[in-house]
Formats: C-alpha cells, sequence, structure tokens
C-alpha cells in the first residue's frame, strides 16, 4: 500500500475532517479526497462513509488506521536512524589498501576507527596494480593505492582523489656493501647490481624503468617479489639490492639493512585514497578519509 495514501487516512482519523487533514499535510482538501479513494480502491473495501456533512470511517477504515499507525511508525524510525547516518559517521565502510600501505597505516587507522562510535571498517589488502583501481571502486568505499611520481594522474571523472602522501624510494642495500660509506649513491653506481624489485606493472617497477629512461641506466632485475619483507631479508642476506619506500622498511638502526637516497634524481611513489564522487555524501566515508590523514601524519616519522 502507498505511504502517501495511509498518511492520509491516519490524518482524517485523527482530525476528522478532508479540510484539516489536507491543513495537516500541506495540500488541497481535492488532493486528501483523491488520496482516500485511490486507497479505498487498491484495499477493495469502503474506508469511509457519508455521515452528515462530511464523512467518517468505516469499520475497515478503522482497522486499517491502527496498520497504518505500524507502517508510518516503522518508516518514521527508518527514516530517523538513516538521518543519524546522514548526520554523523555511521555505518560501515569498505576499505581496500595495499600492503605495504597497510603496514603503515592500518594499526593505526584501527584504533582511531575504534573511538568514533558507531564507525565500522571492514579492510582488505589488495595488491594492485594502477590499471586495477577503477574496478575495485565496484566493491569498496574507498581505495588507498599508488604510483609512480612520473605516472599520469588519476582519472577524476568517475573518482575522486585525495593525496595522502609522497613517499621517496630509496636504496637498500646490505650492510658492508662497498657503498655503505656513501650518504646518497648514484644509480651509475649499480649499474652492475642485482636488483629485486616487483612484478611489472607495480608501482616500485615502473620508477625503476622511468628512471632507466631518464639516466640511461637499466637495472639488472634478477628477482621480482612483491612482498617487500621478503625483498628486505632478500637484501639483508646479501642476494641484491632493491628500491624500497622510506617510511616501511626495517634497517633496525643500519643493522639490518642499509638505507641510501638516490643523488641527482627525484624517485618516489604517490599514496592516495581513491573513491567514488558519491561517496562524498556518507559522512562515515569522509570521516574515515579524515582519520587516513592524521595517520598518514603520524607514521611518517624516521625510518627503523
Amino acid at each position: 500500500m502507498d505511504i502517501a495514501r495511509l498518511r492520509a487516512l491516519r490524518e482524517f482519523a485523527d482530525r476528522g475532517s478532508i479540510a484539516a487533514a489536507a491543513a495537516a499535510l500541506h495540500c488541497t482538501p481535492s488532493a486528501v479526497s483523491q488520496q482516500l479513494k485511490a486507497l479505498q480502491a487498491e484495499v477493495g473495501v469502503p474506508l469511509t462513509e457519508p455521515h452528515g456533512r462530511g464523512l467518517r470511517l468505516t469499520d475497515a477504515g478503522r482497522a486499517l488506521v491502527v496498520h497504518a499507525d505500524e507502517v508510518l511508525g516503522a518508516v518514521a524510525r527508518a527514516e530517523a536512524e538513516l538521518e543519524s547516518y546522514r548526520a554523523g559517521p555511521r555505518g560501515r565502510v569498505r576499505l581496500a589498501i595495499f600492503p605495504s600501505a597497510a603496514l603503515m597505516v592500518l594499526p593505526g587507522l584501527l584504533h582511531r576507527v575504534a573511538q568514533v562510535d558507531g564507525l565500522e571498517l571492514e579492510v582488505r589488502d589488495v595488491d594492485m596494480s594502477p590499471p586495477e583501481v577503477p574496478g575495485l571502486l565496484a566493491d569498496f568505499d574507498v581505495v588507498v593505492t599508488h604510483r609512480d611520481e612520473h605516472a599520469d594522474p588519476w582519472p577524476t571523472d568517475r573518482m575522486d582523489v585525495e593525496p595522502l602522501l609522497r613517499e621517496p624510494l630509496d636504496v637498500v642495500l646490505p650492510p658492508g656493501h662497498r657503498l655503505a660509506k656513501r650518504r646518497k649513491v648514484e644509480l651509475s653506481d649499480l649499474a652492475h647490481e642485482r636488483w629485486i624489485s616487483v612484478d611489472i606493472g607495480f608501482p616500485v617497477d615502473d620508477v625503476l624503468r622511468s628512471l632507466a629512461v631518464r639516466t640511461g641506466v637499466r637495472a639488472n632485475i634478477v628477482h621480482r617479489i612483491n612482498d617487500f619483507r621478503i625483498t628486505e631479508a632478500l637484501v639483508a642476506a646479501g642476494h641484491g639490492v632493491a628500491l624500497l619506500p622510506r617510511y616501511t622498511v626495517d634497517t633496525r638502526g643500519g643493522k639490518r639493512l642499509l638505507r641510501k637516497p638516490l643523488a641527482g634524481t627525484r624517485a618516489a611513489r604517490h599514496i592516495d585514497a581513491v573513491l567514488r564522487p558519491s561517496s562524498r555524501a556518507r559522512p562515515a566515508v569522509c570521516r574515515l578519509v579524515e582519520l587516513l590523514h592524521a595517520e598518514v601524519v603520524a607514521a611518517v616519522k624516521e625510518p627503523r
């Protein structure tokens, strides 16, 4: 049954006349009469009958008013709850985040989310390449992703982009390496090194490729490992060198790994939160993006 028709029936029952019901509903008496006639045709039994110069409810009409109260009460409760979601950061937000960013911000982010009453976060780590990001927005409210700073920016026709961090990429060497005493290293110094990179198409590999174009030095890549923790272990064991993000690499104060900025060139990845423009209407999503910004600021400190 139509909600507007049930509301007209209840107002008529409460106020006793078509004119009074029309005034309460901010419409004309003719419109209320049409609503009651349409509801009567819908249910198939008379709901009103003549009484003096006006109308009154039949037994069926009075019975339906009781149920109309229940239905309209449920609608009011639903509208009130939905308004609380519109007015405050309540509800579940689905987040996709690539693994090394999760390593950097997720523990602290979950603490921040826990302090916001009614906000829930569902997280999945996704080892994503840039072309996969638009498709992920079909399943997630927010996608934390990364790209080479020399790559094309994200298309903004169907996506909103919140820049979170420009993270420098540094060369990581094992202790005792021949370049250990250098404060910075040139890419040409590493021309004959065995490199450990990531899968083709992922941002760190994109950086190595763009560096090769700009410097003419092509890295000799012998292993492709997407898990940076494995890469760290391999470099620490002397199996190669790598380009790793500054704020997540675990050097253990230089006892495990040596971190060296590249000289004469800029190498970095951009970390962004990507979401659909329609998600901006949800306070819970906007609040999560705010918490992401805050946690990134807190997480960016001198590497271990």
